[in-house]
């Protein structure tokens, strides 16, 4: 499974190219599909959504649980295998953003790439400022630190080997 770090801002041509972030693409070389990304537009936000083969493979999996509630599965199946579109990259990796993909994130001659572990998102680079400055005043508000989010995992993980115990 590909892990995408960072955010890049590229150029969109007036064909609808946009190239993918050469970290993306050595991340996405490792794949059982280097060359197809998967986008859709976020749940979320005014931003698409993307991921490859491997994460969906797990996602779709995932969906099989009996304990995920059947709103929800209906939702994700829904809202993202339903709305989802597979993208291939040409030889100088590059994409073309499907046009109602691009008209839903408002993405015209600039996207910016930012990297979300397992999946990244695209953005219309302004409205990512804007997310990322209101992102910024909700952490500030809720005093959250990586140490506190590490030693809260850790917490879990001990508590959880101890179950079995």
């Amino acid at each position: 499974m590909a892990v995408f770090l960072s955010t890049y801002v590229n150029k969109v041509d007036r064909k609808g190219r946009v190239s993918i972030p050469a970290q993306f693409r050595q991340s996405l070389a490792k794949t059982s599909a280097p060359s197809t990304v998967y986008l859709w537009p976020s749940l979320n936000h005014q931003a698409l959504e993307g991921a490859d083969q491997d994460y969906l493979d797990v996602l779709s999996e995932s969906l099989e649980s009996p304990d995920l509630d059947a709103d929800e599965r209906d939702m994700i199946e829904t809202f993202i295998f339903g709305k989802l579109i597979p993208v291939s990259s040409d030889a100088e990796g590059r994409i073309v953003l499907p046009k109602e993909l691009a008209e839903f994130a408002g993405i015209t001659e600039e996207a910016a790439f930012i990297g979300r572990r397992k999946t990244f998102q695209i953005w219309e680079p302004d409205a990512l400022k804007a997310h990322e400055a209101a992102l910024r005043e909700q952490v500030v508000r809720k005093d959250i630190s990586l140490s506190q989010i590490v030693a809260k995992a850790s917490r879990g993980a001990a508590n959880r080997s101890g179950e079995g115990a």
